[in-house]
């Protein structure tokens, strides 16, 4: 089967693209394994816009009835694309996971990115209570209390700082001797040692806690020494890599791997395939400006669409 349009990824910018594509008539078909994105293991969210307060499990059930109550739009839930082909000169087929193949004359990529994880015992069990990998997302449910930031990069210097307004106390561990971030965010942080307190040359090597964080354990890299610190929240901020290897091929990425676009339209580099959210070199990574983006990419898709078969 030729659909006009294929989308891969299940989270906000998915499903914002799935609703905006079914309501412009455009033949669709959305596949993602499961839908809500990296949202789905937050268990408060503040910062979705018209809801104050929901969880990462009620957004992504939020989603999926959104994108399922649109007419015209196929689904296929539980499976990834494993492989883009060209199929002609003006479409793209795709292998999935599971074996099927469909063909497209568009292709839109919402699959995000994925956090570099520390691989240390109790990060995976208390991913969500109290280990996240968001501080613009999640630095309010930490008011009061004591935080860890693992990361020495512009990602973690800016949690730190975001922190800043919420947090009692605010450990930043890095592995080496000297901070790799600018040096306007080095100096704020070093300028406020009263709620700061910087930790050079650190490996974590446990993550504490029962329900919720309750600390960690880190090593000296140059003594040797193991310590204990006591926080009820870990920011891993190590960096992020984009889920953008299937179109490696067709589209110019950057350093980075994220798939470098047009922030008027969302395209890529190559006709026919357009990318939105955390997959794009777009500056910021937040799922209000995903479904944004997502929406701008369908709006320009249409257009494409359009004059094709003008």
């Amino acid at each position: 089967m030729t659909y006009d349009l294929i989308i891969l990824g299940g989270g906000p910018g998915g499903v914002a693209a799935g609703v905006y594509a079914a309501r412009k008539k455009i033949k669709t078909l959305l596949i993602t394994d499961v839908f809500g994105g990296q949202s789905l293991v937050s268990d408060d969210i503040q910062n979705w816009i018209g809801t104050p307060l929901i969880s990462g499990f009620d957004l992504a059930k939020n989603l999926e009835a959104h994108v399922r109550s649109q007419e015209g739009i196929d689904i296929r839930e539980g499976d990834l694309a494993a492989r883009v082909e060209r199929a002609n000169e003006s479409g793209f087929r795709i292998q999935t996971q599971q074996g099927e193949i469909f063909d497209t004359r568009a292709l839109l990529l919402t699959t995000g990115s994925r956090h570099r994880k520390l691989g240390v015992p109790g990060e995976k069990e208390l991913e969500g209570k109290g280990v996240v990998y968001c501080a613009t997302c999640d630095a309010p449910l930490f008011k009061g209390k004591r935080v860890a930031v693992v990361g020495g990069g512009n990602s973690g210097l800016e949690a730190v700082v975001d922190l800043f307004s919420y947090a009692l106390k605010v450990y930043l561990l890095h592995r080496r001797d000297s901070l790799k971030g600018d040096a306007v965010t080095r100096e704020k942080i070093e300028n406020n040692p009263d709620q700061a307190t910087i930790l050079y040359n650190v490996g974590v090597q446990e993550i504490r806690g029962d329900k919720w964080v309750t600390g960690l354990t880190y090593k000296d890299n140059k003594t040797g020494e193991v310590r204990t610190l006591d926080v009820e929240g870990i920011f891993v901020e190590i960096g992020s890599s984009p889920n953008s290897e299937i179109v490696a091929d067709f589209v110019d990425r950057n350093k980075y791997g994220e798939i470098v676009v047009d922030p008027k339209t969302q395209r890529s580099s190559f006709s026919g395939i357009w990318a939105a959210g955390d997959v794009t070199d777009c500056f910021y990574k937040q799922n209000n400006i995903s479904v944004g983006d997502a929406v701008k990419a369908v709006l320009n898709i249409n257009t494409f669409l359009h004059n094709s078969n003008a």
